[in-house]
């Protein structure tokens, strides 16, 4: 979280800071509403500008880094770390091997419907206790059906936590801009705009926290005249754009009424299996 410093005596002002996702946000240039974020790292991470303070179990609230709003976030832990567990866990060679593969899969991953929270689970449900959950197996389904699956499974959880948050903004902002390591993964792109159903605009910068913080510090030694005006300045427009894919859009939509479904069919088996490994 970040706060206004009071000035310095002989009139200087202290530098505030922000956290990872609000810092990676202004870097992208989203400080204002018609604007919102999406962090593809290890973990997920989603934010759109508020005016006026909401809360919701359905993502935190935090102050705006430029001083002026709030920012509401949400945060999936298990993101391109999890990615990454499927290709060592599947002795695949690599994470483009098993894309390549994936792309021949067809949407829906023949029926195999991953729930991403191999490391528990924070906004919506705040549990720590939950865990991932692979449904659908069959003796068909090899590597690379589990890999889509885990690309569709976030995007899914995506889904739910940005209608969420944005319901409780007031609307759906007009751009969406992506960032991480997981704006390289062709195939997550495809799927995540078709799940979102909205165009993605992504990122130029691979370090866009590093120049979120930058930002904040341009403004504090008086570069410029607020974080708002740096960022305006600093920020670099996206040059590549994702659209929905039309003719995956309706099915994808089926199956996130599905997903929607899932945590809550596992709860108490998470729970209670949880019980049992304290005896």
């Amino acid at each position: 979280r970040r706060a206004r410093l009071p000035r310095c005596p002989g009139g200087r002002r202290g530098a505030g800071g922000a956290g990872h996702g609000q810092a990676m946000g202004l870097g992208m240039g989203v400080y204002g509403e018609g604007k919102s974020y999406l962090s593809l790292g290890s973990g997920v991470v989603s934010g759109c500008y508020s005016r006026g303070i909401t809360t919701s179990d359905a993502f935190r609230t935090l102050v705006s880094p430029t001083g002026s709003g709030f920012m509401l976030e949400t945060v999936l832990r298990s993101g391109m770390q999890l990615v990454d567990w499927i290709v060592r866990t599947t002795g695949s060679p690599s994470a483009a091997a098993l894309e390549k593969a994936a792309v021949d899969v067809s949407a829906g991953s023949e029926g195999l419907l991953v729930m991403p929270y191999w490391a528990g689970v924070m906004s919506p449900y705040w549990d720590g206790a939950a865990r991932g959950a692979i449904v659908g197996l069959s003796l068909d389904h090899e590597p690379k059906h589990l890999f889509r699956a885990v690309l569709e499974g976030i995007a899914f959880e995506q889904a739910i936590a940005s209608e969420a948050m944005e319901t409780q903004a007031g609307g759906k902002p007009a751009v969406m801009i992506a960032a991480g390591g997981g704006t390289n993964c062709a195939l997550l792109m495809r799927i995540m705009a078709s799940v979102l159903e909205r165009r993605l605009s992504v990122s130029p910068v691979n370090e866009a926290a590093a120049l979120g913080a930058a930002m904040l510090a341009a403004s504090a030694i008086g570069w410029f005249a607020s974080p708002e005006t740096a960022a305006e300045a600093m920020a670099a427009p996206p040059t590549r754009h994702v659209e929905p894919v039309d003719g995956l859009v309706s099915g994808y939509r089926a199956r996130r009424a599905i997903y929607r479904d899932l945590y809550r069919a596992t709860r108490d088996i998470h729970v209670r299996l949880g019980d049992v490994g304290q005896v």
